[in-house]
């Protein structure tokens, strides 16, 4: 007896004994856990020497301190993100339960013999489309909430181990990771009113769509092969333009603006693009490519919704883009619009847009927006790489009390926003993207060690084109706290705004921006070639301080000689690492020559492959284009050009940071006035330096 309780009593001292340092090493005691909660409390991330001095204080392995830890804030996050999906649920429920008794209150609002005597055909459509579009926003928000609850929760098999941060050994290390990839779930707030999402209002909009964008892609097809007598010649210069009545009479329009100052706009023109088809198709389809592709013609883009309909065939989206001309006198188009891609054959794509206002016409927009009739591009891939291109842009507009006259010929002869400065901007960028891959730098400097490897040069490039993407974006100048003044130069005013700058590679801070346009008697060519050459620097900028400025560095960007960026650096004695970096680009309906200051170690940083997006650069500069006229000196559209002969539109913009921290109510006039004298000194020494000064 006593033998077997004594073998029964060794056996169960051996193996429960094996059992307590096991379960000794996972479990912290009372003691450890509060000591780690009130640390925790003031330091949740701590470091390695901390963890240190926690392990011996506790008598803990390091790990376990490392692994209490990560359990710790995992655990934390997980409530929190209970308790804010909960109050996300409740402000659900009280969407939901402020839609129904809204729609409640309309239906004994308006019953049906209300509504047949107060309201006609048209008003009901209107109140009904209006009803669905808010029935749409509202179960968008949600979806939303429902998404954001599903992200919320943890995975399942990780509830369990969230709830006992503290039994988890060493080897757990993958239940470790997975718990942590709980902090790092991303998801973004999208607004609902912002996007609208198909698969919500396709029973309402889908067929209607369709239908839209098969019309227009029958009529754009014919457009490419018809020629007179729906397309004839421009008798003033020679462009093609369509023939309305011809038109109208193979493609009827029910409804189109109405208004006396209506006007269309209509042209057509084919090129050769060196990039190939199946790559422009991609860029052209794709929202951010498409600005990437057209920096000086689209300031917003975005696809609003990609529609995948495997019978339909092609590639069809809702999109938004806005287009500007580069100028503080001229406002933006704005266009909501279907864009729809398709495949003709092994080598052909067409590509149309065609208006849709799907967001614009419930929100009480003006009759006035511009309309796109069916336009876009025949896309035909040719050897080498190549395309040839066929462009075609018909819109309806109502912008001439808009239009400031130095701009209404270049708006009125379709040069603005024709085809055919679709077409010329295309090649030009296409050409960059080419002379990308080339060796094609020349040096000056001590930069020649530093700039020769092509990984670096394509890095500079990119550091170019995101300083002319920026100056094209920050010369729109509206929606920003304003500030007019009337000028001297040519009537034109000068306007000058603030705005905080929010864009990734702009200096933080507030942004004084101030811009003019003025025209002048010079070929735009000859304008180029001043603001071109460095050694005319020095007769305009005021960072040459009134010295010869050198160029550096060039890398060509184009067959062009002016189509390059340069370093050029500033004859400055107390700032000689600061540079200058200067994209210039000319075509044959204008230029431009954009520059920014920039330290020397940020250029060695570009070229030597770091992030681009994280130098900071505030560009100014000049565009300079063609000002409509005909070579007879008229106009299409404007008595007052027949006063004058053809000449150039030039823009000038410049951008200055505030001191840090400057809130908007500290700025005074005299500030203001300061700039609005920067930006008039200058253009009166350039006046001065092109023998233009009598000019006012």
């Amino acid at each position: 007896m006593h033998s077997a309780e004594g073998g029964s009593g060794s056996g169960d001292k051996e193996i429960p004994n094996l059992q307590k340092d096991e379960i000794q090493n996972l479990r912290h005691s009372e003691q450890q856990i509060q000591l780690l909660e009130a640390f925790f409390k003031e330091c949740p991330h701590p470091d390695e020497n901390q963890r240190q001095q926690l392990s011996r204080e506790l008598s803990l392995d390091p790990m376990q301190i490392k692994f209490w830890f990560q359990n710790k804030r995992t655990q934390t996050k997980a409530q929190n993100d209970r308790a804010e999906n909960n109050a996300l649920r409740s402000e659900n429920e009280r969407f939901r339960s402020e839609n129904l008794a809204m729609q409640e209150v309309l239906r004994k609002g308006l019953c049906q013999s209300c509504i047949g005597s107060a309201l006609g055909e048209e008003e009901k459509r209107s109140v009904l489309q209006r009803l669905k579009i808010e029935n749409v926003l509202l179960t968008e928000e949600h979806r939303r909430l429902i998404d954001m609850q599903k992200l919320a929760m943890p995975p399942h098999g990780i509830g369990s181990f969230l709830e006992t941060p503290g039994n988890l050994s060493v080897g757990d290390e993958m239940g470790v990771t997975a718990a942590l990839d709980l902090e790092q779930t991303p998801w973004k707030l999208q607004d609902p009113t912002s996007q609208l999402h198909l698969s919500e209002i396709e029973k309402v909009e889908k067929s209607l769509i369709i239908g839209i964008a098969a019309s227009a892609m029958d009529e754009l097809v014919e457009l490419l092969h018809l020629k007179e007598p729906v397309w004839i010649k421009s008798a003033t210069d020679g462009r093609s333009l369509i023939h309305h009545d011809s038109y109208y009479k193979l493609f009827p329009k029910a409804n189109h603006l109405k208004t006396a100052s209506a006007r269309i706009e209509s042209s057509k023109d084919s090129g050769m693009v060196a990039v190939a088809a199946t790559h422009l198709v991609e860029m052209l389809l794709d929202s951010n490519k498409w600005k990437d592709l057209f920096p000086t013609i689209i300031n917003e883009a975005g696809t609003i919704e990609v529609i995948d309909t495997g019978e339909f065939g092609g590639s069809l989206n809702l999109m938004y883009g806005k287009i500007h001309v580069l100028s503080p006198l001229v406002a933006p188009r704005e266009f909501y619009f279907i864009r729809y891609c398709r495949q003709l054959n092994s080598r052909t794509w067409i590509l149309v847009d065609v208006s849709y206002d799907f967001i614009k016409q419930f929100e009480n927009a003006a009759p006035t927006n511009p309309q796109k009739f069916p336009s876009g591009c025949m896309i035909e891939d040719i050897s080498n790489g190549k395309s040839n291109i066929t462009w075609i842009e018909h819109v309806e507009v109502d912008d001439k009390s808009l239009t400031h006259r130095l701009y209404r010929d270049l708006l009125c002869n379709c040069q603005a926003y024709g085809a055919t400065r679709w077409v010329v901007t295309l090649q030009r960028m296409c050409e960059r993207i080419a002379f990308s891959v080339g060796r094609t730098m020349t040096h000056k400097h001590a930069l020649e060690g530093v700039i020769g490897l092509p990984e670096g040069r394509r890095n500079l490039m990119n550091l170019c084109h995101r300083m002319v993407k920026n100056f094209c974006e920050e010369l729109s100048l509206s929606d920003r706290l304003d500030f007019s003044h009337s000028s001297a130069s040519n009537n034109s005013g000068v306007r000058v705004s603030l705005h905080r700058s929010t864009v990734q590679g702009m200096p933080n801070g507030l942004i004084l921006s101030a811009a003019t346009s003025l025209w002048l008697p010079l070929s735009y060519e000859t304008l180029f070639d001043f603001f071109k050459d460095e050694k005319n620097r020095a007769q305009w900028d005021a960072l040459s301080n009134g010295n010869i400025s050198n160029e550096i560095a060039h890398i060509s960007t184009g067959t062009h000689p002016g189509n390059c960026l340069s370093i050029i650096q500033p004859y400055v004695p107390e700032e000689s690492n600061m540079l200058i970096l200067q994209e210039s680009c000319i075509d044959p309906l204008g230029a431009m020559v954009i520059y920014a200051p920039i330290e020397l170690p940020s250029v060695i940083a570009a070229v030597n492959g770091e992030d681009v997006a994280e130098i900071p650069i505030l560009p100014s500069g000049f565009v300079i284009s063609t000002d409509g006229c005909t070579g007879d000196g008229v106009g299409a559209s404007s008595s007052s050009s027949k006063s004058r002969s053809s000449g150039s539109l030039l823009t000038v913009a410049f951008q200055i940071l505030m001191c840090y921290g400057t809130r908007p109510r500290e700025l005074n006039m005299e500030t203001v006035s300061n700039v609005h004298a920067l930006l008039s000194t200058t253009i009166q020494k350039i006046k001065t330096a092109l023998d233009c000064s009598e000019l006012e």
